[in-house]
């Protein structure tokens, strides 16, 4: 699917079938309609008569054409707007320290900002340098604190709540309004009415698959006014008199730092989510969550939504996307998605077909099996220069010169999420998230932050979650409130990072693990709950030790990336090179079943297949892919392409000519790089063409096109000083970026990802042959010289204020290489001769 962003609002109905019908024909499966801020003026506003029109029509053209049609619940991000007032806004506390001196003093309890309240006061003996140890609740009267009489220096704490004055980011216009406050049912149910409400009365639910929030970003949101009351009926003691706490990092003070961001947790989850689902299932439609940030949601959180969401690749780090899928896991939620290319190869147009892919097959070996687009902006067909397009992301749509090879993407990831679907996911390791410490250490006072996905990752060693992928296996993660109710034969292995609290019935949970056979491994934590202490670079060792994985290669391989499925009959298994080398190893199998076939996503074709006892020779080109299947099934025919041991090759090195739009054919010399040869500002397509004879074709032989191979650009870790977690393919391909292949008239194929090979054998013929190579670059070229988007952006400001800032324009066409950059090379394949 597509995230589908709507600037204004100001659309157009012929603009949205145009774009919708590409959508379908490239194979996206649906869109994800976010409204978001203006950049011409808008033509109308949001929630008005003639807005929701635009939506129903797009919702019933997306029925009409078999996609599927999700709604975001709010403009921009986070939920709220101009229907929450200040008693229904997210709010925070503000610490107030002076120092004083002997003798009494009265302060008054007002503040000039509105809704600004006094939460409480305390007084204490010391000052800056000898800061006090306790801090003594002072009464309020008449509308104000009195400070009693002192013997020496004290401190005087005030404690405020206030607003967190957050407005919704990105929002549509008159949209604008504050971030509404999350655990407060009464401020969701009122968004969900102004909000919601109409979007479900416009647009028939039946044509809706899911609504949907975007992550959680209310910056600093600690407070609401129930808390208190919330607070004691909770955890069993008044909150006010520990309320300083929060600005301890004693540990004698955890539980009470701990208390308390676990009932903000409990909050979130009732007043918001819970809200949300409720309403949603009243008005017949799925609630889809991203389920992390600020307020601060647990792996638990996500329980209380329909469809769970998260983003970020990195499939050996701890990202928000293994938060979502290990909650799916948990509550046999058989489809979880993730928000794929944010950022992707910053800035927009920079990104190729490739690292898609590339960035793709990440979050699949997080465990997703839905990717929803980061995104698709709406532009008007009359927008000057490279038209409209988002801030923050790529745009991917039919504007990139590349797009032709977008069907092939689509089906392959297509392809893969669907295998992705199939029987259970295999997790052998369970990584337990220290929750009460997670939750003990949130807030600026400790140095942390509200964000548990955030503390998690602090607190879990990056060796950890490496170690178990790099091994083979999988990990899910695991907190308390995941472990309630979990079968403790799950997982073999129980990995428990440093912690200083395990509740008892998490103690008991790892002892019965224990007791049924199970390991346990403590990293580093100084809480025995028994099992066997490692260190974090010794997790490898220990993991080998206990569990082997399913396929173990011949040696180690770090970017070899592996999940496992199982249904009654099989194993279905992904492997994805994540590297910019090429992989070669001999894989050999603890699978219960005898036979494998192989099979590429891009083709959708038989690799090979074979008995498992005679082992798996796997070869995986740089951010390749493939399937298998173990299973007992009769082997299938094998594939139609001989191995490459005999035959010819003959390099198409000379005789090349490049015809660019609106051009003659000129001859040129290959490699030819567009940038070098006098056209840094063209995205476009150009044609190259020559000739090449050849001889009779031997008896079953096929002849294959091959561009060649990539070269590593790099380091793989590296942003290269982008904007934002900027993934990218460190490779540079023989063609820059895709070429449709055409041989004596007749389509052979796209190439866009290694290996940048196609059969040509039903197009050749002996004696003289015409190859043309209809090759495309990105937009970046184009996006490096447009001005337009400059004046766009600055024209938006002024009307509507500072609303977003694009991203590095100014670095669109760094290193960008385009054209034929490798001499192509055709392959007969021949049968090998008898005997």
């Amino acid at each position: 699917m597509m995230r589908w962003w709507w600037f204004g609002p100001a659309v157009e109905r012929a603009e949205l079938d145009r774009e919708l019908t590409v959508m379908a024909a490239a194979g996206l499966g649906g869109v994800e309609v976010a409204y978001v801020y203006p950049l011409e003026p808008a033509t109308t506003t949001l929630l008005s008569e003639s807005f929701l029109a635009d939506l129903r029509f797009a919702a019933e053209r997306v029925r009409e054409l078999g996609l599927r049609f999700d709604l975001t619940l709010g403009t921009g991000w986070s939920f709220g707007g101009p229907h929450i007032d200040t008693a229904l806004a997210a709010r925070r506390l503000r610490w107030d320290r002076r120092e004083i001196t002997p003798g009494p003093l009265r302060i008054g309890a007002t503040s000039p900002w509105p809704g600004e309240e006094l939460v409480a006061a305390y007084l204490g003996d010391g000052s800056e340098q000898e800061t006090p140890d306790v801090f003594t609740p002072l009464p309020v009267t008449d509308g104000e604190v009195r400070v009693p009489d002192g013997r020496g220096p004290r401190q005087v704490l005030l404690v405020w709540s206030e607003p967190t004055g957050q407005n919704v980011k990105r929002a549509a216009a008159g949209a604008e309004g504050p971030v509404l406050d999350h655990y407060s049912a009464a401020a969701t149910q009122r968004h969900l009415e102004a909000f919601g409400d109409p979007l479900l009365d416009a647009v028939d639910p039946a044509l809706v698959g899911s609504v949907f929030c975007d992550s959680l970003e209310v910056y600093a949101a600690d407070w609401t006014p129930a808390l208190p009351e919330e607070f004691e009926r909770r955890r069993g003691y008044p909150l006010l008199p520990v309320l300083p706490a929060l600005l301890s990092t004693d540990p004698a003070t955890a539980a009470v730092r701990a208390d308390y961001h676990r009932t903000l947790v409990e909050l979130y989850e009732e007043n918001f989510v819970a809200v949300v689902q409720r309403w949603a299932a009243g008005r017949g439609v799925p609630f889809r969550l991203q389920g992390y940030g600020v307020p601060p949601a647990t792996v638990a959180s996500y329980r209380f939504a329909d469809l769970f969401e998260g983003e970020g690749w990195g499939w050996k780090r701890l990202t928000q996307t293994r938060w979502a899928s290990s909650a799916a896991h948990r509550y046999d939620r058989p489809v979880v998605s993730a928000e794929v290319w944010t950022w992707l190869h910053s800035p927009s147009f920079r990104a190729t077909p490739l690292d898609l892919q590339g960035e793709a097959h990440e979050h699949l070996l997080n465990g997703v099996n839905q990717l929803i687009g980061h995104g698709w902006p709406y532009s008007p067909p009359d927008a000057p220069g490279l038209g409209w397009f988002f801030y923050a992301a790529g745009a991917y749509d039919d504007r990139n010169p590349w797009w032709p090879a977008m069907p092939g993407l689509v089906a392959a990831l297509s392809r893969l999420s669907w295998l992705l679907r199939q029987g259970s996911p295999v997790a052998d390791v369970a990584v337990y998230v220290p929750l009460t410490d997670v939750l003990a250490g949130m807030g600026s006072a400790t140095g942390g932050s509200l964000d548990a996905w955030r503390e998690t990752a602090r607190r879990v060693p990056a060796e950890v979650t490496a170690a178990v992928r790099e091994h083979g296996l999988d990990y899910d993660l695991v907190d308390d409130e995941v472990l309630d109710g979990l079968d403790p034969g799950r997982y073999p292995v129980v990995v428990v990072p440093a912690t200083t609290t395990v509740p008892e019935p998490t103690r008991a949970w790892l002892a019965a693990v224990q007791e049924r056979g199970g390991t346990v491994l403590r990293v580093g934590s100084p809480v025995d709950v028994g099992g066997r202490a490692v260190a974090a670079g010794s997790l490898a060792a220990a993991l080998g030790e206990v569990l082997e994985p399913l396929l173990v290669p011949d040696r180690p391989t770090p970017s070899l990336g592996v999940v496992v499925r199982r249904t009654a009959g099989a194993e279905v298994v992904l492997l994805a090179n994540t590297g910019p080398e090429p992989l070669q190893r001999s894989l050999t199998s603890r699978s219960p079943h005898t036979r494998y076939e192989q099979w590429d996503p891009v083709t959708g074709r038989l690799v090979r297949a074979g008995a498992l006892a005679d082992g798996l020779a796997l070869e995986l080109e740089p951010y390749q892919a493939t399937a298998l299947l173990l299973s007992d099934a009769p082997a299938p025919a094998e594939p139609a392409l001989p191995a490459a041991a005999h035959g010819s090759s003959t390099p198409l090195a000379d005789g090349w000519s490049v015809t660019f739009p609106g051009e003659a054919p000129a001859p040129v010399d290959v490699p030819h790089v567009w940038e070098e040869t006098g056209r840094p500002g063209f995205s476009g397509t150009a044609r190259y063409a020559t000739t090449v004879e050849l001889d009779a074709l031997p008896d079953g032989a096929r002849v294959v096109l091959d561009l060649g191979g990539v070269t590593p650009v790099g380091d793989a870790g590296a942003d290269e000083g982008l904007v934002g977690p900027s993934y990218r393919a460190r490779v540079r391909g023989p063609v820059g970026e895709v070429a449709t292949v055409e041989v004596n008239g007749t389509g052979c194929g796209v190439l866009w990802c290694p290996p940048y090979r196609v059969d040509v054998t039903d197009a050749v013929r002996p004696g003289r042959n015409e190859v043309v190579l209809e090759v495309a670059n990105t937009a970046a070229n184009a996006l490096s010289v447009d001005e337009e988007i400059h004046r766009l952006a600055a024209e938006a400001e002024r009307r509507d204020g500072r609303r977003f800032r694009m991203q590095q324009l100014d670095r669109a066409a760094e290193s960008v290489r385009s054209g034929l950059l490798a001499a192509p090379t055709l392959r007969v394949h021949a049968p090998a001769p008898p005997g």
